[in-house]
């Protein structure tokens, strides 16, 4: 398990390189909600999204031989364009592997950074090209089942914890499961009365259907949110969740997109629908939780295209 002493050396490993983002209240969305809630601003993160947290921690942890062999990484999008930024920054070769859905601006955005980016039919098509890459001689740098990219997204909670009022309850959004991890490990040890609820997307549900089955199960993506979309999560990544974590949410994806709107209309923030499945799963703490209320939560990303959003709320017929 991440101990906060790990979260901690991280956040010194990583400063200068990435940005402390705000840690607000929000009118919007406290009146939309009926609740006092705060909001963790990481789509103001370097890179758009809490991604480069992990990426700056694991590629400043490696040694001169890790660093000369390259880094490759699989990603449905926000991990790689942090691994491709962050190598460019710290001089390191860097191959990035993603399916065909991911969304087009990562593709544009790791290439364009300097990664060599290579693309699959699916996400288990990318999680097997990565191993065989690794197994050439590129070192890992795997988006959540690695502790030390863990303790890199945990520091999310340990600003989150420094910085918020008093808080009942963080949501967070669940993909393969790093960001939650790491920052139930570092709220679990700063705030420890704290709730902390996990939110997936219906056909992303690496994390919930693992806890039913009693550990990590490969699952079948259907879900259009890519940064969410983990073939199955890790047994390091399962154990955090399991012991840490109040409850796994899953939501629809129309239900996601219409959180992203939400999230425009009431908090003023561009926000992807692996964020603005916080929305709905949040009145559903409410509904569970009762008064008294306060509620925290960690946007995780704004790495979607004023193009991607139209296309997906005429899909599911929002505007």
């Amino acid at each position: 398990m991440i101990e906060i002493a790990g979260i901690e050396t991280a956040a010194e490993r990583i400063a200068g390189h990435v940005v402390r983002t705000p840690t607000v209240p929000s009118p919007g969305l406290s009146a939309l909600l009926g609740v006092p809630v705060t909001a963790k601003l990481e789509l103001l993160q370097r890179t758009g999204s809490f991604k480069v947290r992990g990426a700056a921690a694991k590629l400043l942890s490696l040694g001169e031989a890790e660093r000369a062999a390259g880094v490759v990484a699989v990603s449905g999008g926000n991990h790689g364009i942090a691994l491709a930024v962050m190598a460019a920054a710290l001089d390191v070769k860097a191959t990035v592997v993603m399916p065909r859905s991911a969304p087009a601006r990562a593709v544009e955005i790791a290439e364009s950074a300097g990664a060599s980016v290579r693309l699959t039919d699916d996400m288990d098509g990318a999680f097997d090209l990565t191993a065989r890459l690794r197994e050439e001689g590129l070192t890992l740098v795997h988006p959540f089942d690695d502790p030390v990219v863990i303790a890199g997204q945990g520091t999310v909670g340990l600003e989150f914890a420094a910085d918020a009022g008093e808080l009942t309850d963080v949501l967070v959004s669940i993909g393969g499961g790093g960001l939650i991890s790491g920052v139930a490990a570092a709220l679990r040890a700063l705030r420890p009365g704290v709730r902390i609820w996990g939110v997936e997307t219906e056909g992303a549900q690496a994390m919930s259907q693992a806890l039913a089955a009693g550990g990590p199960v490969p699952v079948k993506l259907t879900s259009i949110v890519s940064t969410l979309s983990a073939p199955a999560v890790s047994r390091l990544t399962y154990e955090h969740v399991s012991a840490l974590v109040h409850e796994v949410l899953v939501v629809p994806d129309r239900e996601a997109v219409r959180g992203s709107l939400d999230l425009a209309d009431h908090a003023k923030v561009w926000a992807e629908p692996a964020a603005g499945c916080l929305l709905p799963a949040a009145r559903r703490v409410l509904e569970r939780v009762g008064e008294g209320a306060r509620l925290g939560l960690v946007v995780c990303g704004g790495n979607a295209t004023t193009g991607d959003m139209i296309a997906w709320a005429e899909h599911f017929r929002l505007r």
